[in-house]
């Protein structure tokens, strides 16, 4: 069967034992995981966080009622109605021009990553003079970490060049930051124009086992991530998105490692399971993660000579706050015994604060929460 989406897109909805996942060399003996995963439990804590800005957080992160101000958002390929049947998975139909706008067949669908991490202190994904700018907060890297979850404010960053992108995202992390072996587990949203032929924001996943290298790739553009359920489209535009001082609307999303079988999952708002990593696929995630990161991140290729213009988040700076600047709320992470707890002691960072900033805070109704991004280029920003 497939479906074409108002906005444009073709999704395929393929037999779930014939999706692209399961070509995988290390998966050729795997079962699909059909008992549902154990959900991570919420752990109740109370009170302020450690580190907390208490300047921040006297500034309340919203109205009170921000989290009911705050809406879900779904999918545009769903407006008609129509979903996939059960027993198969949407798959993002890629087209010739989609595989043309890469630099090479073998670039397509990868995050492009040079050899040689340039490292700052704990924080292991932020690779400074490789066109690459975030704002992330994250946690520190000695602790076991089973998994991860916020909910993030979905906006429609503009992009300068079609060679950039805007994302807002999750990573889960283990391995050596500053060599070649470090596991990476990624979703979020993104705005890409070369990846998609749009500037949509979308939601997408991304995994690695070894830097960037040559493991791993979006969505399901290339065999792992297995996918499990048949009304979510992983690459397919998410809508509505938020409007400046209007109605915000955001994602939720969480990875975990199920217990068990030690897959990692992913669901998408409260508890729609999305699908998994299977655990074959990595070396040190196969055992669990020692990093979190959340937040924004851009490519600027410096069109021009200058800074690009390309926005994070909403294109407006963390100061802005409610309904103008782009968030993460409710930051946790899952314990050895698959437990949620507010995310604590996180770090934040920013490689060029005139460029893209954060701020990060807690309150009772959002938990551990920031406002991150910014303009790019500007007086402040050449």
């Amino acid at each position: 069967m497939t479906i074409e989406s108002p906005d444009g897109d073709i999704i395929d909805c393929i037999h779930k034992r014939r999706q692209p996942a399961l070509d995988h060399p290390l998966l050729k003996n795997h079962k699909i995981q059909k008992a549902p995963p154990e959900m991570p439990k919420r752990r109740s804590t109370v009170g302020k966080r450690d580190g907390d800005d208490d300047a921040a957080a006297a500034a309340a992160p919203a109205p009170s009622n921000s989290a009911d101000a705050a809406k879900g958002a779904w999918q545009a390929w769903h407006r008609n109605g129509t979903w996939c049947p059960r027993g198969t998975v949407p798959v993002r139909r890629s087209t010739a021009h989609d595989v043309l706008r890469a630099k090479s067949l073998y670039d397509f669908g990868k995050k492009r990553h040079p050899p040689g991490l340039a490292q700052l202190p704990d924080a292991p994904d932020v690779v400074s003079g490789n066109g690459h700018e975030h704002a992330i907060a994250y946690t520190g890297s000695t602790q076991e970490v089973y998994g991860a979850k916020a909910t993030i404010n979905v906006w429609d960053p503009s992009i300068e060049e079609v060679n950039e992108f805007s994302l807002s995202q999750i990573w889960i992390l283990s391995g050596s930051f500053d060599g070649t072996d470090l596991n990476s587990i990624e979703a979020g949203w993104q705005v890409s124009p070369e990846l998609y032929g749009d500037s949509r924001p979308r939601l997408f996943t991304y995994w690695t086992s070894d830097s960037y290298q040559a493991t791993g790739c979006y969505n399901l553009l290339c065999a792992g991530f297995v996918q499990t359920n048949s009304r979510i489209a992983i690459g397919a535009a998410i809508s509505p998105i938020s409007s400046f001082s209007g109605s915000q609307f955001d994602i939720t999303i969480l990875i975990w490692k199920d217990p068990k079988l030690g897959n990692w999952w992913m669901s998408f708002g409260d508890t729609t399971l999305v699908g998994y990593w299977p655990a074959e696929l990595f070396t040190h995630l196969a055992d669990h993660a020692t990093m979190v990161e959340w937040g924004g991140e851009v490519v600027n290729s410096r069109p021009n000579g200058g800074h690009t213009t390309t926005q994070m988040g909403s294109g407006r700076f963390a100061e802005e706050g409610f309904g103008k600047a782009g968030y993460f709320r409710n930051l946790q992470v899952v314990d050895a015994d698959n437990s949620l707890s507010s995310a604590q002691g996180i770090s934040t960072l920013a490689e060029n604060t005139n460029c893209y900033d954060i701020k990060s805070s807690y309150s009772n109704e959002w938990g551990t929460y920031f406002y991150f991004g910014g303009p790019g280029k500007n007086p402040q920003c050449p």
